[in-house]
């Protein structure tokens, strides 16, 4: 029977060659039979393994004669592993990181190579005994962060020129930890402190968010989440305290119509209707019928009513002219505000896929906006921390589109805390502990104004 380890080795390896981190996991925790623990020590060697695979890499180059990226595949996996474990897994004792990394190396078919295995791990523990750090990092600070802590050059550059050395180190160390799993209480079937009993009853430890009236942080490891007390009867549903953010920006109020135009998986969707007391219409819109299904299941498991779902690209969507009295814009994006939950998505992302995004992102604000009855809002959102993507997108916007401003939140609302000078929320995960985020609400005229059709890419 495989251990743990080589469960591990399988996943990985399939994140090697192109799968998603989390589907790679997810298909082998389905076929593996694997205690709660080895489950945790799989997702955690992985996960982790990705995260840090330029420094892993770095270390290769260093220890042997060939670089990372002139390894056999199976090699290399079998190294991060290893060197992972001994450099990051600190309850891991060396000798079992070490012996089963060589077993991994024998089962896989490379028993000619276990003896370099062992050698090269045994000479960085004998290193790192003697306080001998192997990372050569060079001078220049965006290449120093970048394999130190194991992150594209220009993800640090991104980072480093809105916040400065000191703050962009502590925003990497930040989305190299494990993440944390916040929950949203649903208002309309129970109280936050009935959650709250009921999870401490489970054994389950929780914390209040401050400024989050409806989450609940869970605190250490949990087990299935299903299988925690009011799941099933649709007492809450997962959902990072900045993503419950944006909805409390939009500020849906009972009987209005509004439109979600890129709604799945949902999250924002449903709480859009618990805010509004789930009277009104919630118009859920995404182009993949397959992801309006995880969504339909969640609506139904909440009791939700209001949430009519809409298959469709939102750039083709005419029906909804002048239709909304808000309008939620939660675009696809690059995702460097929760590189933490994505391991894999810092190595996916590159600057051309960046600037794709923006010309889609684009095109998705100047119809969405057609979507706004006069006098209406829409919110725009992306879990990102690329200007290009956020401050950028939005100035390029109001300055094609005279009828349109910003509309800062109230200063007693929820939304207010994260507000910056510009009238816009940006939420930085070291400084606020959680999911990095930006969003802006803004207002249509009520008067109509003649509208610019085209918008230029910002650079």
């Amino acid at each position: 029977m495989k251990n743990s380890r080589s469960h591990a080795f399988i996943a990985l390896r399939a994140v090697h060659r192109g799968a998603y981190a989390d589907a790679a996991i997810d298909k082998v925790l389905r076929e593996a039979e694997l205690n709660v623990a080895d489950q945790r020590l799989v997702t955690d060697l992985v996960y982790g393994s990705v995260r840090r695979q330029r420094t892993l890499d770095a270390l290769i180059d260093q220890l042997a004669r060939k670089k990372a990226h002139q390894q056999p595949l199976n090699l290399r996996t079998i190294l991060h592993l290893g060197l992972y474990q001994l450099r990051y897994q600190e309850r891991i004792p060396s000798s079992a990181a070490v012996d089963t990394t060589v077993q991994l190396a024998k089962e896989n078919g490379l028993a000619g190579l276990a003896g370099f295995v062992n050698g090269l791990l045994r000479q960085y523990i004998r290193l790192a005994s003697d306080k001998v750090d192997l990372l050569k990092l060079p001078e220049n600070p965006v290449a120093r962060l970048g394999i130190l802590h194991s992150y594209p050059d220009w993800v640090v550059k991104v980072w480093l020129e809105q916040l400065g050395m000191a703050e962009t180190e502590q925003l990497c160390e930040w989305m190299n930890q494990p993440p944390a799993i916040d929950l949203r209480i649903n208002p309309l079937q129970v109280g936050i402190e009935e959650v709250e009993a009921a999870l401490v009853t489970a054994g389950v430890l929780v914390r209040r968010i401050p400024q989050m009236p409806q989450a609940l942080r869970l605190i250490g490891s949990t087990g299935p989440i299903q299988n925690l007390p009011g799941f099933s009867e649709g007492w809450w549903t997962v959902q990072d305290s900045s993503a419950q953010l944006v909805s409390h920006l939009l500020n849906p109020q009972p009987g209005e119509v509004i439109v979600d135009a890129c709604a799945a998986p949902g999250g924002k969707t449903t709480h859009i209707a618990e805010l509004m007391r789930d009277r009104g219409i919630v118009w859920a819109c995404d182009r993949a019928a397959s992801r309006l299904r995880k969504l339909e299941e969640n609506v139904k498991r909440l009791h939700l009513q209001s949430i009519q779902l809409c298959v469709g690209d939102s750039r083709n969507l005419t029906q909804f002219e002048d239709s909304a009295d808000r309008v939620l814009l939660d675009v696809p994006c690059s995702g460097l505000g929760t590189l933490h939950r994505h391991a894999d998505a810092r190595w996916r992302q590159t600057t051309t896929s960046v600037r794709e995004l923006a010309v889609l992102q684009g095109e998705l604000l100047l119809q969405a906006s057609t979507f706004v009855k006069p006098g209406g809002v829409l919110v725009y959102a992306t879990c990102t921390l690329h200007p290009l993507e956020n401050e950028r997108a939005i100035q390029a916007f109001l300055a094609r589109q005279s009828d349109w401003q910003i509309d800062p939140p109230d200063p007693d609302t929820t939304a207010s805390v994260f507000a910056t000078s510009e009238g816009w929320l940006k939420v930085w995960p070291h400084r606020h502990q959680m999911d990095g985020f930006f969003m802006v609400r803004l207002k249509k005229s009520k008067l109509r104004l003649p509208r610019l059709e085209v918008m230029e890419v910002p650079t």
